[in-house]
């Protein structure tokens, strides 16, 4: 007889379930003020690190506005209606399976880089280029960098031009971008994450398929290790 082991839960997914179940069981409205960061610490009986990272994801789902210098507040309503199913999945999907969908997806893009740095047009250079000028504003909202991020590596994969690829990266969206919340820190935290996409674009850029592929390595490897750390 084989039972499924119980996954493990990290602290932040507690929290997480915790705000997003208070929003919905007390029917908050949109707009509505959430309790500073130093009552929810209290609270809830956390760190403040791990209550930031709780209210990222949040943020990342559409369920929370945190706006600097005035406060946490709820989502608006279209918000909350788009991100529930990925709600359901940061707190459901296990960094086990994280892992194996990250594993898929370095193969994946380490080859897509190559192949991107082979093919690129000036156009397309110029598009990577600009979405990775947006990503450099450190106060661009959570939600909208991910995005961003996101939309970076789907075009290096369009420019690949191999349609099973690109059909792949669809079908692992929900995922990549869980993902996404689970390893990416705020913009202005994300340094190396940004340092790492400049030097696909320079490799890109510059016809270089090695050091594409390289560069792609390494992003995917800083990814892989911020999950096997929540494994550990």
């Amino acid at each position: 007889m084989q039972i499924e082991a119980i996954e493990r839960q990290t602290t932040a997914d507690l929290v997480v379930e915790r705000i997003a179940g208070v929003i919905k069981e007390q029917k908050l409205s949109a707009g509505e003020r959430l309790p500073g960061e130093h009552e929810l610490v209290e609270q809830l009986k956390v760190s403040r690190p791990v209550l930031r990272e709780a209210l990222a994801r949040l943020q990342s789902m559409g369920l929370v506005d945190i706006q600097r210098g005035r406060g946490t507040f709820v989502g608006n309503r279209t918000s909350l209606t788009n991100c529930v199913r990925l709600l359901r999945s940061a707190v459901t999907i296990s960094p086990q399976e994280l892992r194996s969908y990250a594993e898929l997806r370095t193969a994946m893009e380490v080859q897509a880089a190559r192949q991107a740095a082979e093919l690129a047009t000036d156009d397309d250079v110029a598009e990577l280029a600009a979405l990775l000028k947006q990503l450099d504003d450190e106060d661009l909202p959570y939600a909208e960098a991910l995005e961003l991020d996101f939309a970076f590596h789907r075009k290096l994969i369009d420019i690949a031009g191999n349609p099973l690829m690109q059909n792949m990266i669809e079908v692992i969206y929900e995922f990549v971008l869980t993902q996404m919340v689970r390893t990416t820190p705020s913009q202005r935290e994300n340094a190396l994450g940004r340092k790492l996409h400049k030097a696909i674009l320079r490799a890109v850029r510059e016809h270089n398929p090695d050091a594409a592929a390289d560069a792609m390595q390494q992003h995917m490897q800083a990814v892989l290790d911020r999950l096997a750390r929540e494994t550990s």
